[in-house]
Parts: C-alpha cells; sequence; structure tokens
C-alpha cells in the first residue's frame, strides 16, 4: 500500500467548509443593500484565501474554495443555465426536522441551454491560491430532474424527456469542459440521487408518480457520462453521494444496494465518495460491485455532529470495508461537506479542523 499522487487522495475531503462569521455577515449586509456586490466579493476572496491556508495547515492535498460562493450547494450552479429558475419552498419535513428552513424547489422554465461562464472566475481564483490540486466541486445532472421532478417541467417546453436531457447534458459539457481549458483537473459531481433512490420511501414515492426508481438510477448515470465525456483524459473526475446533509439532518437512509451494481459499472468516473457514518448507509457488502477501475473514498468520518470518532474504530471499519474490495483502492473522508448551505452543519470550525485532521491522521497510519 502507498499514497496517492493523484487524486482522489488517500486523505481526501467532500468540499464545503463552514462559513466564517465574516462572510455571514457580509452576505446580510449585501441583502440589506448595505454593502455593494463587490464589496461582498472582497469578504469572500479573504475568508476563501484563509480556507485555503485552513486545508494546507491540516495536511490536505485536495484544496476547495470552501464553496463561499454560493447559498445552495447545488442552485447556485444549475441557476446558471438559462431555462432553470427556484419555485417554493420544498414540502416542510424533506429534511428530518421540522425546525429548520425547507429548501427552494427547482423549475424548467424554458430551454436549457448555458450561455455564458457559470463559475469560471471561482476556479480560476482558488487555482491561483494554491500550489495543491485545485479541486472543484458541481453538483451532478441528475439534481435539475430530481429536484424539479416531471412536474417541475414545463411539459410545453420538453414534451418529451429526451431532448430535456440532450440540452441539460450539453450544458453542463460547455461548462465543465471551459473549467478544463482553465486547468481544472479534479471534478467532483455531487449526485446524491443515487443513495436517496435506496430509501425505500423515496422509492415508493417516485413509484407513486409513475417513474421507475431503477430504470431512473441508469438514466442518472448515462446523464453524468454524457456531461463529462469530451473531458481531457487527465481530468480526474469523482461522484459524491450522500442521505442529505443540509443543517445537520438527512432526508433518506437505506444501503446502496438497489442501485450498486448497475450504477457502479455505469459511471464513467474515476472515483466514488461514498456515505458511510451512519447505519443509514448500510453494510459494506455493495463494495464489491465497485470495478476494478473505479477508487472508494470512504466517508466515514461525520460532518453532522461534533463528537471525534476514534482512531481505532475508524481503521476498524476501512478493514471491514477491505474484505469486498481492496484495501489499495480505499481512501478516507468526511461523509459529506461541512456546510452544504450557506447555514452550515451544527458544529464548529475547531470541530471541523479537527475531524479534517483526523481524516490526514488516520490515512498515513494506514497508507503511509
Amino acid at each position: 500500500m502507498a499514497a496517492r499522487s493523484k487524486p482522489p487522495f488517500r486523505a481526501d475531503h467532500v468540499g464545503s467548509l463552514l462559513r466564517p462569521p465574516a462572510l455571514h455577515d457580509a452576505r446580510l449586509r449585501r441583502a440589506a443593500g448595505a454593502l455593494s456586490e463587490a464589496g461582498l466579493r472582497a469578504v469572500e476572496d479573504r475568508c476563501i484565501r484563509d480556507a485555503v491556508k485552513l486545508q494546507e495547515d491540516v495536511g490536505l492535498q485536495a484544496i476547495t474554495d470552501g464553496e463561499f460562493r454560493r447559498t445552495w450547494w447545488h442552485f447556485d450552479f444549475l441557476s446558471g443555465f438559462d431555462g432553470f429558475e427556484l419555485g417554493r419552498p420544498l414540502d416542510e419535513g424533506t429534511f428530518k426536522s421540522s425546525e429548520i428552513e425547507q429548501p427552494p424547489s427547482a423549475r424548467i422554465t424554458g430551454r436549457l441551454a448555458r450561455t455564458r461562464p457559470i463559475m469560471i472566475d471561482h476556479f480560476s481564483y482558488l487555482d491561483g491560491l494554491t500550489d495543491r490540486t485545485a479541486k472543484f466541486t458541481v453538483p451532478g445532472p441528475s439534481m435539475a430532474h430530481f429536484r424539479a421532478g416531471r412536474a417541475g417541467i414545463s411539459a410545453a417546453v420538453y414534451p418529451d424527456l429526451a431532448p430535456f436531457w440532450d440540452d441539460l447534458t450539453a450544458a453542463y459539457r460547455a461548462e465543465l469542459g471551459d473549467l478544463a481549458d482553465h486547468g481544472c483537473r479534479y471534478i467532483q459531481l455531487d449526485d446524491i440521487s443515487y443513495a436517496y433512490l435506496c430509501d425505500s420511501d423515496v422509492r415508493s414515492r417516485l413509484a407513486a408518480q409513475g417513474e421507475d426508481p431503477d430504470a431512473l438510477a441508469l438514466t442518472y448515470a448515462q446523464a453524468l457520462n454524457a456531461s463529462i465525456r469530451d473531458l481531457p483524459d487527465d481530468v480526474v473526475t469523482a461522484i459524491h453521494m450522500c442521505r442529505g446533509n443540509f443543517q445537520s439532518t438527512w432526508a433518506a437512509s437505506g444501503g446502496y444496494e438497489p442501485v450498486a451494481e448497475a450504477v457502479f459499472n455505469t459511471v464513467a468516473v474515476d472515483a466514488l465518495f461514498m456515505e458511510y457514518d451512519s447505519d443509514r448507509a448500510g453494510g459494506f457488502e455493495p463494495l464489491r460491485f465497485v470495478p476494478k477501475d473505479k477508487i472508494v473514498v470512504l466517508g466515514l468520518v461525520t460532518t453532522k455532529t461534533p463528537g471525534l470518532e476514534s482512531k481505532d474504530m475508524l481503521k476498524r471499519r476501512i478493514d471491514e470495508a477491505a474484505k469486498f474490495i481492496d484495501i489499495d483502492r480505499l481512501c478516507l473522508s468526511p461523509q459529506c461537506g461541512f456546510s452544504s448551505t450557506h447555514h452550515g452543519n451544527r458544529i464548529t470550525e475547531a470541530d471541523e479542523i479537527a475531524k479534517l485532521q483526523l481524516v490526514v491522521e488516520v490515512a498515513a497510519e494506514i497508507w503511509g
């Protein structure tokens, strides 16, 4: 076993970081009209510089901007496409708490197209701050459909969904290709739909809407492949799967078994970031379906709660996973980001640092 010189790294992370108080304050002032867009950008720049230093100081090789310029992990990106709009909040209780703001819904009201760069400047700024690998995260293409549903996709614009997928994946190819042209060599697509499709309640709800969850999983996998198909060979791609992370809550449960064989053998990515921090993710048995050309990053360290996992427990769980996949094809990370939305999870920055340091230390002790 050995360390890895290219992504995913033995110690990696999903991407988002807790927004510092200065950034929260700047967003509030901007919303109130007391701060200009340029003023907000300056605060974002400063906070991102600090976030890069934080990641480098704990020993990470993959460096993100913490998603500090985003409000929502998925909607800020998708809203950059023509034809995509945000609607009313999701039904109360989508996330397992009645005390938190519910995310907005998605609507497709026109032909989807990428007519201007969406986050190219975000990556370029990040890339200029570090000599390590600048990692960029985007939502997977499935999220446009999964969040909108057939009811949220205009039947007047897309009476048939084949053109919807054609337009969506073409828009993705344009943005991802532009990222690659600007030097991005590590792209993670957050495609949480696969894990949601393992939840019996979600599957029942989709079936009641006339959807076949198993067919949908393959449709999503094929859309992902169409989105990344033109990327240069030296661009490392990964998908991240989880069951909800909004303000330390969750939205789905169930092991990966329902989608594992079909999805893992269809998606043409280099790595799978898989949530495994709780019993809701099931056992490691589905890892037997991961083809030999893919790396699995085990999300064993939770970002939802402040308690720090023991090294012995993490090593034991990695050994358990290695019964189903060679340990040399495994890496370690937190199960999700620390702040999928601007709100952040219910932990402190000190907790965040401790958990990232734990990932780095355990990975070094196992793989060198």
